[in-house]
């Protein structure tokens, strides 16, 4: 199993604890993805949004590719999955970037493609908002237009959204093929392209029964494609604590609605639209990425049999949310990952 955690870049993962003593700002950053690859960690997931989801839109939210690229710079060993959304970047001047922070992180880079879902966020940056299906459409494009560029020289294309003629993208990453690609998606247009285009599946937290029938249907896809098996990982919230007792009042600290947070005004709204029971709506809220479901609650012993669980059902990367971050990431790795 490898393990991730989520960069802070919104300042935390709960959206009714106000402060998580984690700020959103470099220094944090910098000293987090530092000492992380000192005490086990192997990647590092770097979110993009220019709105902050976790806090309020009006809150502080880290740049995702400038804060990569200054962490590549101050690291020797974190995977830095960097998280990319077509309609925000021109694949060809996206190409070009990110090869160049590939080249500063000595072949550390990977994308982690998504396939913009907010639309007032690009309303606010004067972007075009796709439809669901058309959305994987543009990434598909899209993504032929970067793999053709970090492979071939000169590259040409024409598409319905993107036309390239003889174009030169040097230098070329040092990761070869290609920096691994992750996409994630539970939609039958996500997952054609995800079998067809991506090197690696990440899911949002759920039980091991659920992980295992979904990474099931992703490997049957892609052997139909003829192509080399996948990676598969999956987002989780930790909380490891010495008693059952201690680790269910964590749970109940973060999962307490707070009406004057934020966020808290779209809460009914978010509520009307799902099918959930409220309980489970509470704690998904909560908790972003479903990070609840997988049961990453407990002593070390119980998370290191449900980590066990999720292993054989075929996950090989967790992408771990914790809070505050770092007391809590040096908790998991001295006595779940170094154990």
């Amino acid at each position: 199993m490898r393990y991730g955690f989520w960069a802070p870049v919104f300042g935390g993962w709960l959206r009714n604890v106000r402060d998580e003593n984690m700020r959103a700002d470099w220094s944090y950053m910098k000293t987090l993805c530092q000492r992380a690859e000192q005490i086990g960690y192997d990647l590092t997931l770097i979110a993009e949004l220019n709105l902050n989801d976790i806090k309020g839109v009006t809150e502080p939210a880290l740049d995702a590719w400038s804060t990569a690229a200054a962490v590549a710079a101050v690291t020797d060993k974190l995977e830095l999955m960097v998280a990319v959304r077509p309609n925000f970047h021109h694949p060809a001047l996206f190409a070009k970037a990110a090869a160049n922070i590939d080249r500063i992180s000595n072949g550390r880079l990977s994308l982690n493609v998504v396939s913009s879902w907010w639309a007032d966020e690009a309303s606010q940056y004067g972007l075009q908002f796709d439809q669901h299906d058309d959305r994987y459409s543009r990434t598909a494009e899209w993504l032929k237009v970067v793999d053709g560029l970090w492979t071939q020289t000169p590259f040409s294309y024409a598409g319905e959204r993107y036309t390239l003629t003889d174009a030169i993208c040097e230098p070329k990453p040092l990761r070869q093929p290609r920096p691994v690609i992750y996409a994630g998606g539970e939609s039958e247009a996500a997952k054609t392209l995800i079998a067809r285009q991506a090197d690696a599946y990440v899911m949002h937290g759920d039980e091991p029964a659920v992980i295992a029938d979904k990474i099931a249907d992703l490997r049957t896809r892609r052997e139909r494609e003829g192509l080399p098996p996948m990676q598969y990982g999956m987002a989780a919230y930790a909380i490891v604590r010495d008693t059952v007792e201690e680790a269910e009042a964590e749970v109940a600290r973060i999962t307490e609605m707070d009406p004057s947070a934020p966020g808290f005004a779209n809460f009914e709204q978010w509520l009307s639209g799902t099918q959930l029971e409220r309980e489970l709506k509470i704690r998904e809220y909560s908790v972003s990425n479903r990070g609840l479901r997988p049961g990453l609650v407990g002593t070390p012993a119980q998370v290191k049999a449900r980590i066990a669980e999720f292993h054989a059902a075929g996950v090989d990367l967790l992408l771990l949310q914790m809070s505050p971050q770092l007391e809590e990431m040096e908790r998991f790795a001295a006595e779940v990952i170094a154990a």
